[in-house]
């Protein structure tokens, strides 16, 4: 066990409705080098967006504590996010330290990475070497004039296809590609991507069109869901279901019956699997969210000065999570599927992540 854990003794962490904490999604930086339209448009993000300064983000020995608090209360793996987190100078450094984390049952914490994969290629040797375990790319279109439209930046898929294969190439497993796709959008993106991947061991899978910060023209018809993408991708490749390992897993998977390979769907607004989330988040700027949706956050910064103890701060978490009802989109399913129109405020995905 780590320091903290073997000199502080806590009941892994439940909230109102006995959901454990399991999941920490931290993000590193609220910057990104894409401007993609249901995350960061451009004419939100332009060149005079206020991002935060390096004063105001978390620093890595801020962040250590953090973890290890969220350790001693039952989280077994970090995903480490933005913006861009390859943004984040000193990445590998911290990785390094987080490698050194041991949880409650003593294993190693799984360390996991989400990223547009543009500067992949460069970097994913050395973040291998660090210890991280996984990482998950963001593509959401193979043909280059939809990467451009969804992306908005003058970039080839090619770099992002060479950052998957280096990822594969340096031992990082499992590499997942996640596409966001978008009714009308990126639709026909979905069979060149299963086509692409199949027989690479790179797990694919396609994530509804989610009414998250960002996505100011969500409305329901920009849905696609996920039982019209698996149709579309049973319409050439059998699919055979896989059980999950993993309780939480928000995907539903299935391999290639002919071929190897793996396919998943994320039906986050037709099927929301809030009653199984044990996912925390932290914005770079110390705030903690307990829903993808919340709308605001509870501050951390006061319980990470070297004059608070850790017990303290494991106290706030643990008061925050046992006080967590959050059912966000089971709640709105309804007002969801009547086709309303995102009018409501939430917290942008750039600053915590997916």
């Amino acid at each position: 066990m780590n320091a903290i854990a073997e000199a502080i003794t806590f009941a892994p962490a439940r909230d109102e409705l006995a959901r454990p904490l399991r999941d920490l999604r931290l993000s590193v930086i609220d910057q990104c080098n894409f401007r993609c339209t249901y995350c960061m448009p451009r004419d939100v993000f332009d060149a005079n967006y206020a991002f935060l300064r390096a004063s105001e983000r978390l620093s890595f020995d801020q962040m250590m504590k953090l973890v290890r608090a969220f350790v001693a209360l039952g989280v077994e793996k970090v995903r480490i996010t933005g913006g861009e987190p390859l943004l984040r100078r000193g990445l590998e450094s911290f990785i390094e330290r987080l490698a050194g984390v041991k949880t409650l049952s003593g294993k190693p914490l799984d360390i996991a990475l989400t990223t547009n994969g543009s500067l992949l290629a460069a970097r994913a040797r050395g973040l291998r070497d660090a210890g991280l375990s996984r990482v998950t790319v963001s593509l959401d279109a193979l043909d280059d004039a939809i990467f451009r439209r969804m992306s908005d930046v003058d970039m080839p898929v090619a770099r992002i296809l060479d950052g998957i294969e280096q990822a594969q190439a340096v031992g990082l497993a499992p590499v997942k590609v996640n596409a966001v796709i978008e009714r009308g959008v990126n639709d026909s993106q979905i069979l060149p991507l299963v086509r692409h991947f199949m027989n690479t061991d790179i797990a694919m899978r396609f994530i509804e069109f989610m009414d998250v910060g960002g996505a100011a023209g969500w409305s329901n018809s920009t849905v696609l869901t996920a039982q019209n993408m698996r149709e579309i991708v049973e319409s050439e490749f059998a699919l055979l279901p896989l059980r999950s390992a993993d309780e939480s897993s928000t995907s539903v998977n299935y391999r290639l019956a002919h071929g190897t390979g793996t396919v998943g769907f994320i039906a986050s607004v037709t099927q929301p699997f809030c009653g199984k989330c044990s996912r925390a988040r932290v914005s770079a700027d110390g705030q903690l969210y307990t829903c993808l949706f919340a709308k605001q956050g509870a501050d951390l910064k006061p319980w990470l000065g070297d004059a608070v103890s850790s017990e303290q701060l494991i106290d706030a978490i643990n008061a925050r999570w046992n006080a967590r009802d959050d059912q966000y989109s089971e709640l709105n399913a309804d007002r969801r599927r009547s086709g309303e129109r995102k009018r409501w405020p939430t917290v942008r995905m750039s600053l915590v992540g997916g």
